[in-house]
């Protein structure tokens, strides 16, 4: 997948993630899945996107991903049909972290696979 869809993928992940989020919750769509997997699920996938997209940049991956996760439950604080919860914030922060480590792990594991392959 060339890099600039990844990009693409992982603002626009972002993006989603903020608007579900933040909307009323009349706006959050159902899975059928618990909150609590969807939430791990959607910030691993932000998390594995960026990783792919940046590779070189993994420290301001995690402030943007660990920093949007934080950002997102501390804005439900103010809205008047959310609500704001520690665990809901450390469920997305582990989401974040795994899939920050799992795009990490498969990239570094690509460029040796390409390195061996080129030599």
């Amino acid at each position: 997948m060339p890099i600039r869809l990844v990009k693409l993928c992982a603002w626009l992940l972002l993006a989603a993630i903020a608007f579900v989020t933040l909307a009323p919750i009349g706006l959050r769509p159902n899975s059928g899945y618990s909150p609590t997997i969807e939430r791990f699920a959607a910030f691993a996938a932000v998390g594995l996107c960026f990783a792919l997209a940046y590779p070189r940049q993994l420290w301001l991956i995690v402030v943007i991903v660990m920093g949007a996760a934080i950002a997102f439950e501390a804005l439900q604080l103010v809205s008047a049909s959310r609500h704001g919860r520690v665990f809901d914030l450390a469920v997305k922060l582990a989401g974040g972290g795994f899939g920050i480590a799992v795009g990490a792990v498969a990239e570094r594991i690509w460029r040796r696979l390409l390195a061996k392959s080129s030599a």
